[in-house]
């Protein structure tokens, strides 16, 4: 049995000259067809002339052109013309002479360099071959052939109109990609600042911390094991992202949830950042994309504290609603800010941007008494 979507498949992938080719040899079989004898094309009106040897070659030149349409539009228009042109001063009035419609709107469509020139040689051809016509006897008249110029020149027109649509589209998918690289860019930026810039100031507060520990040796070798723990956990979040950056890994990529923020608070305590953390309600089961981002917000709020304001007392209050999980994260704004690595303001930005895509809301700043406050409402359910 064929398999006709593989079979489809060779099909688009054949060169356009063997795809067009069916539709030359459809008007070649209808030219010489006896029925179709005297349903040609004519243009003025002069007497039927019956079928010999050089009709052959007529019909040939007229058809057989439009397997190169797409691939050489001019020399298909060309030719077409030729043969049109014999078989009308001939008397022959076959009908491949409606191949010179699919020649001009094929040429309207894929011509690509000396548009003008190209018009203006069928204009001047089509205008001697009028006054051919004329001296001949014929009896259209100028009404008659003008009228046919029209018809050719909507063709044309036909042709112009499909060029500009497929350019139109063209722009605009390659518009859509970059916009979806950038976006993608943008995505992978935020989430490698998500994953790996609280490991990251972590690790540097430690290493500060230790530098003053070397009289207490229990107390160093814990800081010591703390930021090698950290650094293990870095490395394995970034594995993770790299693997989420190769198409051929068939891995599901683990995304964190709320429920593993006591590790996330644990790990800063062991930093050394006294923090408060308080749960109210149960997350949903469904929560899915919301999960994510309260964790990202709670995780980017602590790392700020580590940097800002190390050793600050810091309160994490997460609320689950029916609809919607609250994250408001607080730290005293009275630490020490000499183990502060900076930073590129790129986190809150990403957070804004993410609770943004939610339908949630989100602040972050300073309050009354120094306090520095980020606070998120993060909905649930699907945004409208």
């Amino acid at each position: 049995m064929i398999d006709l979507r593989r079979a489809s498949d060779l099909w688009r992938r054949s060169p356009a000259t063997v795809r067009d080719l069916p539709l030359a040899l459809v008007f070649a079989v209808a030219s010489v067809t006896p029925a179709l004898e005297s349903h040609g094309t004519q243009l003025g009106e002069l007497p039927n002339r019956p079928f010999d040897a050089l009709t052959v070659i007529v019909v040939g030149l007229e058809c057989l052109p439009l397997a190169i349409r797409r691939r050489w539009p001019a020399v298909c228009l060309a030719l077409v013309s030729l043969g049109f042109a014999i078989d009308q001063l001939r008397g022959y009035h076959t009908v491949a002479g409606t191949a010179l419609a699919v020649a001009l709107l094929s040429a309207g469509a894929y011509v690509e360099r000396h548009r003008r020139l190209v018009l203006l040689l069928a204009c001047m051809a089509y205008v001697a071959l009028a006054l051919a016509l004329d001296r001949l006897g014929s009896s259209e008249g100028v009404v008659g052939f003008t009228t046919f110029f029209l018809l050719l020149a909507i063709a044309w027109g036909a042709g112009s109109w499909l060029r500009q649509t497929r350019a139109a589209e063209a722009e605009r998918r390659l518009r859509l990609a970059e916009s979806t690289r950038a976006a993608e860019r943008s995505r992978i930026a935020r989430e490698l600042h998500d994953v790996v810039t609280h490991h990251v100031t972590a690790m540097v507060v430690q290493a500060e911390a230790a530098r003053y520990l070397t009289a207490a040796p229990d107390r160093l070798e814990q800081t010591l094991t703390a930021i090698t723990d950290t650094g293990r956990r870095a490395i394995a979040d970034l594995r993770q992202m790299l693997d989420l950056l190769n198409p051929d890994h068939s891995t599901e990529i683990r995304t964190p949830s709320v429920g593993e923020l006591g590790t996330l608070v644990e790990q800063t305590r062991r930093a050394g950042q006294p923090v408060e953390f308080t749960e109210n309600g149960r997350p949903q089961e469904s929560a899915g994309s919301a999960e994510v981002t309260a964790y990202r917000v709670v995780q980017e709020a602590l790392t700020n504290a580590l940097k800002y304001d190390h050793g600050a007392r810091t309160l994490v209050h997460v609320q689950y609603g029916a609809r919607e999980i609250s994250v408001e994260v607080s730290s005293a704004g009275l630490g020490s800010r000499a183990a502060s690595p900076g930073g590129s303001g790129r986190g809150l930005a990403g957070l804004r941007e993410r609770v943004g895509v939610l339908g949630g809301e989100f602040t972050a700043g300073p309050r009354a008494g120094g306090d520095f406050v980020v606070q998120a409402r993060i909905p649930t359910g699907p945004t409208s």
